[in-house]
């Protein structure tokens, strides 16, 4: 049964799954759920703001999920675990932000308390008085006589994610803007009897490293995001793949030694497959000189081929988002051409910058077997929007099998492959 607007149930254990809920449908925004930490209703920092793009608490105490659509019931999802979150810590604020539209329209918008372990529900609350508002606070977490409990809000904000998170004390990354000229310096005469006195220096403090709401880090416990949600919905995204050796060693006469020499030497290519909405399948890559055409079908460009991934242009492919509506899906992976026998030791990152949007970036962790492939993102269609999902996804191919065909396997391209040279 849905509680009443500012009442108030026990939480009878710790371990809890918050679910944001509501209906998709057509002209429906999207919506993110988020979790702001308070000590005397502010955060004591910028990490106490759990959402999409900053997905776990430093404590453990909560846990961005992400979103599953099942059938047009969206739902959005934090993991709370109350018996880690610390001792200063009052209140945990579960709030929801739009994007493409008001609260207004969205439709069947609740938020469900559920026992993480037995999945029975502790406590709901379905928010019905929508308008205009943008971010909700829908409910919170507090404590009462060294007891939790969970009240239902419901209190709008129209001013978004960014009104809602400046309240509670967040900094937000914002534009720097030139500084005003400084006016000239007021000179006034003292007696000689009577020196300016010197004050003591003070040490320089590091100013906050504000909350970014506009870039996204894809993890495996939040992998995937909207471009269009990004603003990513026109002109070229570049995707850049950098690298460089995880660790270092001397002695050449080692074997340690030799990997390092075999690493000075590595050749990654960055490359894609993809699938056109006419039904065209084809790869992009500088194997056989198949660099792609920007601004004509594929619509996908590989600008060269980088065989050293430390400079500051790495590998760099890119796809004209002004014909997004081409592509039914686009799967961007990586081989080693040479100089490695696997991705073991190696620090790779994957950043894709739409034109007009903010970057979305994601590493690929490490390598714990003799993987010469590893698919890196896939880009599907989905209602004219274009989803990214981080796969960081390390294959080994079967002895005489290219890499080229073990990704098409892996995900089912179905294209016939011949052997080909740079």
């Amino acid at each position: 049964m849905s509680m009443p607007k500012g009442s108030n149930v026990p939480v009878p254990t710790t371990a809890l799954r918050v679910e944001l809920g509501w209906r998709s449908g057509p002209g429906v925004p999207d919506a993110d759920a988020s979790a702001l930490l308070l000590v005397s209703g502010r955060v004591r920092s910028d990490g106490d703001f759990v959402f999409y793009n900053q997905p776990a608490h430093s404590s453990g105490a909560v846990r961005h999920e992400g979103k599953r659509d099942a059938g047009g019931q969206v739902t959005d999802t934090l993991l709370v675990d109350l018996a880690r979150v610390e001792p200063a810590i009052e209140t945990v604020v579960l709030a929801a932000s739009t994007d493409g539209g008001p609260f207004g329209q969205v439709p069947g918008l609740y938020v469900r308390v559920l026992d993480a372990q037995r999945g029975t529900e502790v406590a709901r609350f379905d928010s019905a008085d929508a308008t205009v508002e943008t971010a909700f606070v829908l409910g919170e977490f507090y404590r009462r006589q060294g007891a939790w409990k969970f009240r239902a809000v419901g209190q709008g904000y129209s001013s978004g994610l960014e009104g809602l998170a400046t309240d509670y004390g967040i900094t937000v990354d914002e534009p720097q803007h030139a500084a005003p000229p400084a006016a000239p310096p007021v000179t006034m005469a003292r007696p000689a009897a009577q020196p300016v006195p010197t004050p003591p220096p003070v040490p320089p403090t590091a100013p906050p490293t504000p909350v970014r709401l506009t870039k996204v880090t894809l993890t495996k416990e939040a992998p995937s995001v909207s471009l269009s949600k990004q603003g990513g919905t026109s002109g070229a995204m570049r995707v850049n793949l950098n690298w460089e050796v995880r660790k270092q060693f001397s002695g050449w006469g080692s074997k340690l030694g030799r990997a390092v020499a075999m690493h000075a030497d590595l050749d990654l290519d960055l490359c894609a497959l993809y699938e056109l909405s006419d039904g065209r399948k084809g790869v992009v890559q500088a194997l056989g000189n198949a660099y792609g055409a920007l601004h004509q079908p594929p619509y996908i460009h590989l600008d060269g081929d980088d065989r050293t991934g430390a400079s500051a242009s790495g590998e760099n492919l890119s796809i004209n988002l002004d014909h997004k509506q081409s592509f039914r899906r686009i799967l961007i992976f990586v081989t080693i051409y040479e100089g490695a026998r696997s991705f073991a030791d190696l620090n790779a990152t994957v950043t894709l910058q739409p034109l007009n949007g903010a970057p979305i970036d994601f590493s690929l962790g490490e390598c714990t077997v003799p993987s010469t492939v590893c698919a890196l993102a896939l880009i599907t269609s989905n209602g004219g929007d274009l989803i990214v999902q981080r796969e960081a996804r390390f294959l080994v191919p079967e002895r005489g099998v290219s890499p080229q065909r073990t990704v098409d396997y892996a995900y089912g391209w179905g294209m016939n492959w011949t052997p080909g040279r740079k």
